[in-house]
């Protein structure tokens, strides 16, 4: 045996910090960190040796999910701490906006933690291709242009958009903050500043949620959690200092190419097969 720090191979230590930094990074310079944090557990958890560590080795899947969980949250008080001291800041509104975001999350986590294994897996692969798509494709300004944000039931609607967002961010979480976004900037029509300080807010309180629900079922490995958290603040702090320039593609290219990876990996797996056993990793 290798190695170990808690218990946990070195080497995995290694692939997980890596995972969260490259997702911290994204996340600063770009988007779609959220896409790669959660294949990633769910790929590490399946290698030989790393499922002895959970508590649940039934489902792997679902202690991924709450392990994710984790690390979001520690991302994203970091970045409510961040926009506060830029003096970016409407706790009342960031309040009533978080409230059905709120109930929603706690449906969608408790669908979540009783959904077979199987049955999730193929879900996240088809949502991690169409969040990828939206990415790349950013369908918000021409929605915004069809759509009069502020109107006078504006308020109403976006409650009842981010009621439904809750249930997909307590779901699978992956992405959740494009839809956020598109949320405010179509319906209510805040600022991209206003509504980044809002997207995190939201995501960070319904997590606590989220998180308890996942740790009250023995479905959150705090080793791996941690480890993961701490990769996506060194990835963070890295993009801030990345002189980022105008057409960077390559970050879209090395995104699209992981992302389709573990989608392919998630959708083979019914048919017994998996990019794990075309390495020879399983």
């Amino acid at each position: 045996m290798g190695f170990e720090i808690f218990g946990l191979d070195f080497l995995y230590v290694i692939l997980l910090f890596g995972a969260g930094s490259f997702a911290g990074f994204l996340n600063t310079v770009a988007f779609g960190g959220s896409l790669i944090t959660l294949p990633t557990l769910i790929f590490l958890l399946n290698l030989p040796g790393l499922s002895i560590i959970t508590q649940d080795v039934t489902h792997l899947t679902k202690v991924a999910n709450g392990t994710n969980r984790v690390a979001i949250l520690c991302q994203n008080f970091s970045a409510i701490l961040g926009f506060r001291r830029k003096g970016v800041s409407n706790f009342r509104y960031a309040i009533a906006l978080t409230l059905p975001a709120l109930v929603g999350a706690t449906l969608g986590v408790i669908l979540a933690t009783r959904t077979p294994d199987k049955v999730f897996e193929p879900i996240l692969a088809v949502v991690m291709v169409s969040m990828l798509f939206l990415a790349l494709f950013n369908p918000t300004e021409w929605l915004q242009s069809k759509i009069n944000p502020g109107g006078t039931n504006h308020k109403i609607i976006t409650g009842i958009a981010l009621f439904f967002v809750g249930i997909y961010g307590g779901f699978i979480q992956a992405g959740v903050g494009l839809l956020i976004i598109a949320a405010l900037r179509i319906i209510d029509g805040s600022d991209l500043v206003i509504t980044n300080s809002l997207k995190v807010f939201i995501i960070f309180f319904y997590t606590i949620i989220a998180l308890g629900i996942f740790v009250s079922q023995g479905q959150v490995n705090w080793v791996l959690g941690i480890t993961l958290a701490t990769g996506n603040a060194t990835g963070a702090w890295l993009g801030s200092h990345w002189a980022v320039k105008a057409g960077d593609k390559w970050i879209k290219v090395v995104l699209v190419a992981t992302v389709l990876v573990f989608a392919m990996d998630l959708m083979l797996k019914p048919f017994n097969l998996d990019i794990r056993s075309l390495l020879g990793l399983g």
